[in-house]
């Protein structure tokens, strides 16, 4: 099968910055350690450096190794805005920080901007937005600056953060998601906000699990619900906490949670909040994850409209779910069909834990779509590596 080409991801290194190396790298301020951290992140010499920031190779390699240093505002405001740093990195006052209204405003577009981009397939462009943003907001918490309207643009950013991190880690690095998403709960409880509390709960229980902390991923997501102060929030965690419990097993606490979604799905009010989708691959994977896969192979067939408009990841996340109950009732020509439509879709989304779902589900039954999928998944890995 001849794979699609990855959509343009000249940004897909960035989360490199939010790893514990970058932040050490970043917090001394040193110029020489940040350039040559960026040169290998990005896979470029110190001529292509140089290019980039209106220098030659000379001069990268001296401030490099700390033989020059640059000591006007506007160099290093250049470099910072190359580079896709906060200019206080470089130690430059940016005087956006001084207009504390526009900075807000800023920040919470760019929150909600980087979440329809990542809802829309372009996880790595909302890594690349919001983590400058939360650079940005915890050097103001550092310095002291603990405001409540930017405490509280910082959780969400941190979340957003996490989340998008969610989309575009390997499973070996999901903790890096999770630990992120984590950060805003020690700001949440600083409000007396249910439904904030609810919601960073919730995404975090979400990242917890993905990253195979399930027992705390249930916990999490209970409180979760149990603090959704209306029958909205509630629904959001529903499907989430679902998902938890059926990967931990939990036959009773699955099927309470799952009777309750599919309540409130009667209700025309709450339709807009579950994603078709993403009920139908909870639905299937739960049962299977609770010894009942005979019931989930029933149900295989019958998932939603192909014509429902979803985000693509969540039409890959299923169609591997779908495959592996096609394999458990030994319909290897259907899983295959399955595998191969969410291999592609998840190489031109840059999905690499999707990736690895398929080359778990293909096993050795499906030895070609096995070997694909890793070969697509160490093209991604290098990519990211380099």
């Amino acid at each position: 099968m001849a794979l699609p080409e990855a959509r343009p991801s000249a940004q897909h290194v960035v989360w490199h910055w939010a790893t514990p190396q970058a932040r050490t790298i970043l917090d001394s301020g040193d110029l020489g350690a940040i350039l040559r951290f960026h040169r290998t992140v990005h896979g470029l010499n110190q001529t292509e450096l140089g290019a980039l920031l209106g220098y030659d190779k000379t001069y990268i390699s001296a401030l490099e190794l700390r033989k020059k240093t640059l000591g006007d505002v506007g160099s290093l405001r250049r470099v910072a805005e190359q580079l896709r740093l906060p200019p206080h990195v470089l130690g430059v006052t940016d005087p956006a920080d001084t207009d504390h209204r526009a900075m807000l405003q800023f920040g919470q577009s760019t929150v909600r901007l980087a979440e329809i981009a990542r809802q829309s397939g372009h996880a790595s462009e909302a890594v690349a937005e919001l983590w400058p943003l939360v650079a940005r907001l915890e050097a103001r918490l550092e310095d002291g600056h603990t405001e409540g309207d930017v405490l509280r643009l910082l959780a969400h950013a941190r979340v957003g953060l996490g989340v998008a991190l969610g989309n575009v880690l390997p499973e070996e690095r999901l903790a890096t998601a999770a630990h992120w998403t984590a950060k805003s709960l020690s700001i949440a409880t600083h409000f007396d906000d249910p439904a904030f509390s609810s919601y960073a709960l919730r995404m975090h229980g979400n990242e917890l699990r993905k990253a195979r902390i399930t027992g705390a991923a249930v916990d999490r997501l209970r409180h979760a619900a149990a603090l959704a102060p209306n029958p909205e929030a509630r629904a959001a965690v529903l499907p989430l906490y679902a998902r938890a419990a059926g990967q931990l097993g939990d036959a009773s606490l699955f099927d309470s949670v799952m009777q309750e979604a599919d309540e409130l799905i009667q209700s025309a009010t709450h339709t807009s909040l579950f994603n078709p989708y993403a009920l139908h691959e909870i639905r299937l994977r739960g049962l299977v994850g609770t010894g009942r896969a005979d019931l989930a192979i029933r149900l295989v067939d019958h998932g939603p409209d192909s014509t429902t408009t979803v985000a693509p990841q969540w039409r890959v996340i299923e169609l591997v779910t779908v495959a592996h109950v096609r394999l458990l009732a030994d319909d290897q020509g259907g899983a295959a069909e399955s595998l191969n439509t969410a291999m592609a879709e998840a190489v031109v989304q840059r999905l690499p834990h999707q990736l690895q779902r398929i080359v778990r589900t293909a096993g050795d039954r499906l030895p070609v779509e096995r070997g694909t999928a890793v070969q697509a998944l160490d093209r991604m890995r290098q990519e990211m590596a380099a």
